[in-house]
């Protein structure tokens, strides 16, 4: 079986189809990849073949993809819910397709097309890897989903000794994303965070150590950071809310605060609160000492058990879901569908 996977080029888009594309290719199916050229070095690494289709950089419209529909003649397109456009060309082309998620249902009014409101290609399954306690309710009552469990990918595979060495006191992992961060939240955050008797580890991002200046000595910037590998040791993550954070942090038991700065991180920021799992701040309640005293509020020495216990039990409904490997053997069924 030929599988033709098409994400939007930004980390968050295509790093979370990238376990069920590996599993695909393990389980001997040819896998080609569409998306900008900005990911394709993780893509060739994992065999993944990936190419750009006509002028694409980061989204990818129908009139790009069909000529390659009609070189590749894939048996099946599963295309995440940043690229309508691929299943419009799927559709078109009379060939199977699949949305793949990459966190909770997107809300209107972000920027992206509703894949559940797509009249072009109507009808067609989710690969959901969000866990349905989380899950929007309505897309959970109306869709047709696969589950498959979240996997963080990462292209950076040691992790150093700062994130790995132990001591008495806990490890806060600070991060906010790849397109949100700036430099006053950013000192902000270290700023709080660095009253609390802890080690914090922080992705700067696209956000230059230089803007940063001069950091306590407990706190440990990097542009970016092996996240799959550092979050099984953290005790807290402070995050702006992305899917792929959310997700990965939820995954391994450990409890949030999120400071929610655009597109759906309020919406994940609402349904973390909501079970429990972790706090929130918005906009306009930020400061050093409100970060301080809500992440404080999330430190395992303090006895505020219920946000650490919520976010284990996410993690064990996160662990029963399907795996990749299991996913992809379903695939081919998926594929007689037209």
């Amino acid at each position: 079986m030929r599988v033709l996977f098409a994400s939007l080029a930004s980390v968050g888009h295509t790093y979370p189809l990238i376990p069920l594309a590996i599993a695909v290719r393990d389980a001997g199916h040819e896998v080609h990849f569409a998306a900008g050229e900005n990911v394709h070095a993780p893509l060739a690494a994992n065999g993944l073949r990936p190419f750009r289709p006509a002028d694409s950089f980061y989204e990818v419209y129908a009139e790009d993809l069909e000529p390659e529909l009609a070189r590749l003649r894939p048996d099946l397109v599963v295309h995440e819910w940043g690229v309508p456009g691929a299943a419009v060309a799927a559709h078109r082309a009379g060939i199977p397709g699949i949305w793949h998620g990459f966190g909770r249902m997107i809300p209107e009014g972000i920027g992206l097309e509703l894949p559940t409101k797509n009249a072009e290609a109507p009808g067609r399954p989710h690969v959901d890897i969000c866990p349905p306690s989380l899950q929007d309710e309505d897309f959970l009552a109306t869709e047709d989903r696969i589950e498959l469990r979240p996997v963080p990918y990462s292209d950076l595979a040691a992790l150093p000794a700062w994130g790995s060495r132990r001591d008495s006191r806990p490890l806060i992992y600070l991060t906010l994303g790849t397109a949100f961060g700036t430099p006053e939240l950013l000192t902000m955050a270290i700023e709080g965070l660095a009253t609390l008797n802890a080690r914090v580890v922080v992705a700067a991002g696209r956000v230059s150590l230089e803007q940063l200046g001069d950091v306590p000595d407990d706190v440990t910037v990097q542009s970016w950071v092996p996240q799959a590998e550092l979050l099984p040791h953290v005790d807290v993550v402070v995050h702006h809310g992305g899917s792929g954070t959310t997700l990965g942090a939820l995954a391994v038991g450990a409890p949030q605060l999120i400071l929610p700065q655009g597109a759906d991180q309020f919406a994940n920021a609402d349904a973390l609160s909501a079970a429990g799992a972790g706090l929130r701040l918005l906009p306009d309640e930020l400061s050093a000492n409100a970060i301080a005293e809500h992440a404080r509020k999330l430190l395992p020495y303090h006895g505020h058990a219920g946000h650490r216990d919520a976010a284990r039990a996410i993690a064990e409904e996160i662990a029963r879901m399907p795996s990749p490997d299991e996913v992809a053997r379903r695939l081919p069924e998926y594929a007689k569908r037209v």
